[in-house]
């Protein structure tokens, strides 16, 4: 890929997924920030919103160094293993053992008790919404090889990406983390392919 279409791909994941986190930050907490503007305190919230799009910034640079690192890692499975189908058996079995850790280890670790399972499992159940409508989307474009491995980077890159939110699990935090993160994987895996068409 030339300079200028990597350049491209960094600077409008940088500001798609630091936009997108600041726009949770201010849903979170925007009774607090509407107290805050009808009190004047302008300044304050402008601090905040460069404070969300600072942090958010951190996870949207983090998701460009997972996806290139996945990119790296699918090219070692596929001369590992040596097929596909069998490159792609071994990512659904990890898409699988990602995702039910997610929900039994959280569960184990902070869930409280008589505290509901369910919650865990709709957290992982959106990840993995979000990973079969964005992998059916670029197998479309391309092709339906592209399923598996786009699937695998949004569901099992990214929960590996939100390890820090987990470790605290304070749900502010585990929202602020994953959606940049999310709405940056999803933009790179999809922009990837038209940047390449587009060269060609």
């Amino acid at each position: 890929m030339k300079t200028r279409n990597l350049v491209y791909l960094f600077f409008t994941t940088l500001l798609i997924g630091s936009t997108a986190g600041m726009l949770t930050g201010i849903v979170l907490d925007w009774s607090q920030y509407w107290t805050d503007l009808k009190n004047g305190e302008f300044v304050s919230f402008l601090i905040v919103i460069l404070w969300l799009l600072g942090v958010s910034s951190i996870f949207s640079l983090i998701s460009q160094m997972g996806f290139f690192a996945y990119l790296t890692i699918h090219r070692f499975g596929l001369g590992i293993f040596k097929s596909v189908k069998l490159w792609n058996t071994v990512q659904v079995v990890l898409i699988a053992v990602a995702l039910f850790d997610l929900v039994y280890f959280r569960y184990a670790v902070f869930a409280e008790k008589g505290e509901s399972i369910l919650s865990y499992i709709l957290t992982a159940l959106f990840i993995l919404i979000i990973g079969l409508v964005t992998a059916y989307i670029k197998q479309k474009e391309t092709n339906k090889q592209a399923f598996i491995p786009a699937l695998f980077f949004i569901v099992v890159v990214t929960i590996l990406e939100w390890i820090p939110g987990l470790q605290s699990n304070d749900p502010k935090w585990l929202w602020l983390i994953l959606v940049p993160l999310l709405v940056s994987n999803v933009w790179q895996l999809l922009s990837l392919h038209r940047l390449i068409r587009k060269e060609a």
